[in-house]
């Protein structure tokens, strides 16, 4: 199958991004779907930061590449072996194929699934295979998804079927921005009932950590970014309070607020600035989840004593600790009764020959989720 899709060739392209156009479009071919692969038509893509990050060169990954990691489509072809999914199925994919069977699978914790971590680093299927070429060349596989494309060969295990009643653009965010922000908030994070939470970083995934905070019934939900846009925006969909945490005496603030810190802090901002604002602002005996990633050469400086003696804990969270085939359809069912309005995060709506426009934007900070349409 001939299929129209953004290719990375190179990383650190220079800014503007609608001037160097990391992502060229361009028509690649399809295999035919292996045993428990199958055929996705992707209906829409969500442009995430991870994605990003990728084109900036902060998360290597092998070259060339089909970027896209957050996608809901169609089933249109089944490859042998497949019995949980049939053409016409509705699917969300997950940026971390869970196998099922490895140690991390079957106690329940599939963001640590290994063998699809190690797939995800490869650039390759579950499966080990490369489903993607050029003039034949193969191209590498974006976290198992590879969703800025017209057509996506996928293993099943990198999908969830949703029902069909969904809008392509608002399932979509449930493979990222949704299972990671809420994941981290209730799964992570363990957000009890009447709980206090701060968020740091309020792109698609620290918004989406807003509304899950108030769905999980959050009594204090405080938001910090330094783009006041942004930090409006938390306003609307349910934060408390917005502090700009770059702001001389803002920690001050915080305590005032809070009256000694908030029991759950998320950090999804990337720097270690933002991290390390996020721990000290956890109260004694709290928690403190980051679910970014800055560059590999980050280091944050931490205080034994500190951790100890304030018996705080701090934790990694990656998929939002989510089992996607669980917790995909939960969170879809919060949205159909009202009370997860993810629709509220996108902010832009585009073609995929105007990706690197979106590139730029995000980048600038200039939108919360921007999704690519393919009809």
């Amino acid at each position: 199958m001939i299929t129209k899709a953004a290719v990375l060739h190179e990383m650190h392209l220079q800014r503007p991004y609608n001037k160097s156009n990391p992502l060229k479009i361009e028509e690649v071919e399809l295999d035919s779907p292996g045993f428990n692969e199958v055929v996705v038509k992707v209906k829409a893509a969500g442009i995430c930061h991870s994605d990003l990050s990728v084109i900036n060169g902060n998360r290597p990954r092998p070259l060339p590449m089909v970027l896209g990691h957050e996608a809901a489509g169609i089933v249109i072809e089944l490859g042998k072996g497949v019995k949980e999914l049939k053409v016409g199925d509705h699917v969300v994919f997950a940026f971390l194929p869970s196998c099922g069977d490895c140690d991390y699978c079957q106690t329940g914790r599939a963001a640590l699934c290994k063998p699809g971590a190690e797939a995800n680093r490869k650039g390759t299927l579950l499966g080990g295979y490369q489903r993607i070429s050029k003039d034949a060349k193969p191209y590498y596989h974006h976290l198992g998804v590879s969703g800025f494309a017209e057509h996506s060969v996928a293993s099943v295990d990198s999908l969830v079927k949703i029902e069909n009643d969904i809008p392509f653009e608002i399932a979509a965010l449930f493979g990222c921005a949704v299972m990671t922000g809420v994941g981290a908030v209730v799964n992570t994070g363990q957000l009890k009932f009447g709980d206090s939470i701060l968020v740091v970083g309020l792109g698609g995934v620290g918004l989406s950590a807003i509304i899950g905070a108030k769905a999980a019934g959050a009594t204090k939900i405080i938001g910090a970014d330094l783009n006041p846009e942004k930090r409006k925006a938390a306003k609307l969909l349910g934060a408390h309070h917005v502090i700009d945490s770059s702001k001389k005496g803002s920690h001050e603030e915080l305590m005032n607020i809070t009256k000694g810190g908030v029991d759950v802090s998320v950090e999804f901002a990337g720097a270690i600035s933002a991290l390390d604002f996020a721990f000290k602002a956890t109260k004694r005996g709290g928690t403190t989840v980051t679910a970014a990633l800055p560059s590999p050469d980050a280091r944050m400086l931490l205080s034994p004593v500190e951790l100890v003696g304030q018996e705080k804990s701090l934790k990694g969270s990656y998929l939002g600790s989510c089992i996607p085939s669980r917790d995909i359809p939960a969170y879809i069912e919060l949205y159909k009764s009202g009370r997860l309005p993810v629709e509220k995060l996108i902010t832009h709506r585009l073609s995929l020959n105007e990706i690197n426009q979106g590139f730029e934007r995000l980048a600038s900070g200039d939108a919360i989720r921007q999704v690519i349409l393919f009809d």
